[in-house]
């Protein structure tokens, strides 16, 4: 039976699977990684509104971490929602025995109005306990702009944030997303030790956009999973994102981005070549078959 590299999230159950844990897991599935979960808090949701979040205990966090950890060889860690410092210090102390494993660590706690979405002591976890930890962090300009104490208004101001970032944090690298600036283009930027990258993509128009950095930073996961380097790991995460978006889903009239669909992208790299029998197969298909 061949092996498969094995993907492990830490974040929470969105109820209408287009963001958290279940975005991960199909994300884990379109580049043939196998995805273990630790939900950390269940989240009644849809893209338009959040009714209530439920935080796990801390006891079944740690069991569900701990079991995983003892029975698989994880080969990439990401995290998603870790609601408090209890929880966000129980990871990173399960994992400072395991540097052998990538973490990319999507920092989930400022709301795109700037409120905060974990107390002050989880936000001083992530600091000084769990950053550290991680290989890339990929925030988006709200998280960095709160992290560093100022605005991010332009290209100039995300080359000093990256490089402030990774300096005061103590981490392996910064992804950076760009895509809260205005204009044709999404800019993100890849900064860290020997590594200094912009990645630069058309804009896309779409309402589509609930689980953008839960499905790239799973995509990133997964692809250093599968041996890739950062800057590779970048590029290909970014383009499959562009797909997910472009073949976005309206699931109850509700635009939803496409992460299950297996992709024929002509950058074969983005995946690993499949079997010979499943060649030019849609696993997920982006529409159903026609009726007979």
């Amino acid at each position: 039976m061949p092996e498969i590299p094995i993907t492990l999230t830490l974040a929470g159950s969105d109820s209408s699977a287009g963001a958290g844990l279940q975005a991960d897991l199909k994300t884990f599935q379109h580049f043939r990684t196998f995805g273990l979960t630790v939900p950390t808090c269940i989240v009644a949701e849809t893209p338009r509104e959040v009714r209530s979040v439920h935080t796990l205990p801390l006891s079944v966090v740690r069991d569900q971490l701990d079991i995983l950890l003892e029975t698989y060889p994880v080969a990439a860690i990401k995290t998603g929602m870790l609601p408090t410092a209890e929880i966000v210090e129980l990871v990173a102390n399960r994992l400072s025995s395991r540097p052998e494993i990538p973490l990319v660590v999507d920092p989930v706690m400022i709301a795109s109005t700037g409120t905060p979405l974990v107390p002050p002591s989880a936000i001083d976890a992530y600091r000084n306990a769990l950053f550290p930890r991680c290989q890339l962090l990929t925030p988006n300009l709200d998280e960095a702009a709160f992290l560093i104490g100022e605005s991010i208004a332009d290209r100039d101001a995300m080359e000093r944030a990256a490089i402030q970032l990774a300096n005061e944090l103590r981490m392996g690298a910064v992804l950076l997303k760009g895509g809260h600036l205005h204009g044709p283009e999404c800019a993100d930027l890849l900064h860290g030790t020997g590594i200094h990258q912009w990645f630069i993509a058309p804009r896309m128009t779409t309402a589509a956009s609930h689980g953008t950095g839960c499905t790239l930073s799973a995509a990133l996961a997964a692809l250093l999973a599968l041996g890739r380097d950062l800057p590779g790991a970048v590029a290909a995460a970014k383009s499959y994102l562009g797909e997910t978006l472009a073949r976005a889903l309206s699931p109850g009239g509700i635009p939803m981005l496409n992460q299950g669909t297996t992709f024929d992208l002509e950058d074969s790299q983005t995946a690993p070549t499949p079997p010979p029998d499943s060649q030019n197969k849609q696993l997920f298909p982006c529409q159903p078959p026609a009726a007979s």
